[in-house]
């Protein structure tokens, strides 16, 4: 199901994603019953290019989800599970020696690691000590893996999702902020509401024989990251979208007095290229080939909520960064055309 970029034109690329937006959906419901909004964070930072997290507590289809994506995608898909003991080469791969039988020559042979998947589900990253975490993050930035100074470069797409439990935070390394930065959402999985609670228990206790029908090809989903870029944003979005963030910042002439009380650190610049990155994919997705503020307020909450860094008082108010997130949204007013 492969594409030639060079016969299917922007317009083409933009009729089928956007119609293939119901096909996804429809696919990934066979295993993953409710949680549409947190199945479209993950399409939307697919095609985008960008990597996310995670947050939820143990049981909530976490692997499920993006097993059945690759699935329906027709990508690569590896689990690492991270441990305490986990090192660099568990994940990138290593050299070993081997010998020719034939003619009894030995030479190093690369031999990869899981890292070498389209989708690559790193579970529980807190748990892993920060030279492995490291080792994966280079990987994320630079799309590919260095050994023995030799570079391997991974298979595009290459999409992380790492996930966080939030509870038994004992003997874990938490990803510092700097590091948190380098992802373009925060996914939350909450629990399901009552009557989709019992869909899954009956659905997930009967005989079940799944069979995903492939929507789109890797080729196709590459084609559709560079289309992303080339969605247009008005001035006025990609000003709402740095003023949004820059409000989120203390002590600067833009913060709000909640965000002056409740935050030690706001937003980055990264924050700012996230949200129009998102409200793009979000736009094509929809098949629309332009970005609004309404598309920037959408993704706002996942790209947000790991950069506002929250301080004692928020804590002990018993506030959340969601909750701040909410009020920045209803307090950043949308720019007025040539403001």
């Amino acid at each position: 199901m492969a594409i030639e970029e060079s016969v299917i034109n922007d317009e083409q690329l933009l009729d089928k994603l956007s119609s293939a937006r119901e096909s996804l959906l429809r696919e990934i419901r066979k295993a993953i019953i409710g949680q549409d909004d947190v199945v479209e964070q993950v399409l939307l930072s697919l095609f985008v290019g960008g990597h996310s997290i995670i947050t939820g507590v143990p049981g909530l289809a976490k692997t499920l989800l993006v097993r059945t994506v690759a699935s329906v995608l027709d990508l690569s898909f590896k689990r690492i599970q991270f441990t305490p003991d986990l090192m660099p080469a568990d994940i990138t791969g290593t050299e070993i020696i081997e010998e020719d039988r034939a003619t009894g020559h030995r030479a190093m042979q690369f031999i990869r690691g899981p890292l070498f998947a389209n989708i690559v589900l790193a579970d529980e990253i807190n748990r892993t000590p920060p030279k492995t975490q490291a080792a994966l993050l280079e990987a994320m930035q630079e799309g590919r893996v260095t050994v023995q100074g030799m570079s391997y470069e991974l298979p595009r797409p290459f999409f992380v999702l790492a996930t966080q439990n939030p509870i038994e935070m004992e003997g874990t390394y938490p990803l510092p902020e700097a590091q948190l930065d380098r992802f373009m959402f925060n996914v939350k999985i909450g629990y399901l509401p009552e009557e989709e609670e019992v869909s899954v228990v009956k659905q997930t206790t009967s005989p079940q024989d799944l069979d995903f029908k492939t929507v789109m090809s890797a080729d196709e989903i590459v084609a559709f990251q560079k289309l992303v870029k080339q969605v247009p944003a008005a001035d006025t979005v990609a000003r709402y979208a740095v003023r949004l963030v820059s409000a989120s910042r203390p002590a600067t002439p833009s913060a709000p007095d909640f965000v002056n009380q409740w935050v030690t650190w706001g937003a980055s610049l990264r924050a700012s290229q996230f949200l129009i990155l998102g409200g793009k994919a979000r736009a094509i997705l929809r098949g629309r080939y332009n970005v609004s503020c309404e598309d920037v307020r959408a993704v706002a909450p996942a790209v947000l909520r790991h950069r506002v860094l929250l301080n004692f008082q928020a804590e002990a108010e018993k506030v959340d960064s969601d909750q701040v997130i909410k009020q920045l949204i209803e307090a950043v007013p949308e720019p007025k055309s040539g403001l």
